[in-house]
């Protein structure tokens, strides 16, 4: 990556800006790289059903002219998301039972997902939320006021997590007045934040975003989504550091994908990369089996010998629990 990358026009502008800038097809991201479509499996149906979006910022730690670039594969849509794969499904991890209420899922005892929008900066290709009716579920204001009453009414829950899509891609005005409502409810101790921002589009990790936070009144936990540690540039690490510098839990949580990091020397590189920028390894999932997304999965008795050489390598708190998914169970399920 060249140094003066940061100081190009793109870079300068804000994060709604570089948002819009994303690239969001097929051609513009092969040329920006030095590729050519004809030279890759691409496939305009893919992105048809499931449409390529891919911030500048995660574009850039792309290898150029590699077709076989490990980041590329992620957001690359390809021949293989169209073909049938056996037991992979439109809601695999059952989110759709869990509905509580328009917005909320409500899964495990004391926590509850609330599904904040529908959008994201980067669209992975092996989101397990791909077919998830956002339209129906996600929180308009209306149901947020149902939602928000929901929280009142039950006592167990102490840990609201919100997620989506991206939660971070609300404005700050936005989020402040959820955290309000949030404070009132006195049981609630933690709000989770699950983002793929502060990875793909740091520029979202703003001094105001940081005072936004302050003052939601609760502590707060903020689960990043890196799969390589070929994504942690010095965009991320600067928004790293605005985070680490406050009383955060950072974590980071990681899906094994074959072709990407289905390496234990790429996995223990991840870990020890992500500690140096300050956040702790949380999780490593084993593949949610949405439809589109069978060419990603590794199997079960590769991934715990991944495991058990990265436990071999690292010290214990830079080795993430080896988790699965599973749709109606009261937790994330062990690996072992």
């Amino acid at each position: 990556m060249p140094a003066s990358l940061d100081d190009s026009p793109h870079f300068l502008k804000n994060w709604q800006q570089q948002l819009a800038g994303a690239f969001t097809n097929i051609d513009g991201l092969c040329r920006y790289l030095n590729l050519t479509a004809a030279d890759l499996p691409t496939s305009e149906a893919a992105a048809k059903d499931f449409p390529m979006r891919v911030p500048l910022n995660f574009a850039s730690c792309i290898e150029k002219g590699n077709p076989h670039d490990p980041l590329l594969r992620q957001v690359l849509p390809i021949n293989q998301e169209l073909l049938p794969y056996p037991g992979f499904t439109s809601d695999p991890v059952g989110d759709l039972a869990a509905s509580a209420q328009t917005g909320l899922l409500h899964k495990y005892h004391g926590r509850v997902l609330m599904i904040n929008t529908g959008s994201c900066a980067i669209n992975c290709r092996y989101c397990f939320r791909r077919d998830f009716p956002y339209a129906d579920l996600q929180l308009s204001k209306q149901a947020e006021l149902a939602a928000i009453d929901h929280l009142q009414r039950d006592t167990s829950i102490s840990e609201v997590i919100l997620s989506g899509g991206d939660p971070l891609l609300l404005s700050d005005t936005r989020l402040a007045q959820l955290f309000k409502k949030l404070i009132a409810i006195k049981h609630i101790k933690r709000i989770r934040i699950h983002s793929r921002l502060p990875i793909v589009l740091p520029a979202r990790i703003t001094p105001e975003f940081i005072d936004t936070l302050q003052q939601s009144g609760k502590q707060i936990v903020i689960v990043m989504h890196c799969n390589h540690a070929n994504e942690l540039n010095g965009r991320v690490l600067a928004a790293c550091h605005l985070l680490s510098s406050q009383p955060f839990t950072l974590l980071n949580q990681s899906v094994l994908l074959k072709g990407v990091n289905d390496d234990a020397h790429v996995l223990c590189g991840l870990s020890e990369r992500l500690f140096e920028f300050g956040v702790l390894p949380y999780y490593l999932h084993l593949l949610d089996r949405a439809k589109g997304t069978g060419h990603f999965e590794v199997a079960e008795t590769v991934a715990l010998d991944l495991h058990r050489q990265m436990q071999a390598t690292l010290p214990g708190y830079l080795v993430p629990k080896l988790v699965r998914e599973i749709a109606g169970e009261k937790s994330k399920s062990y690996v072992t």
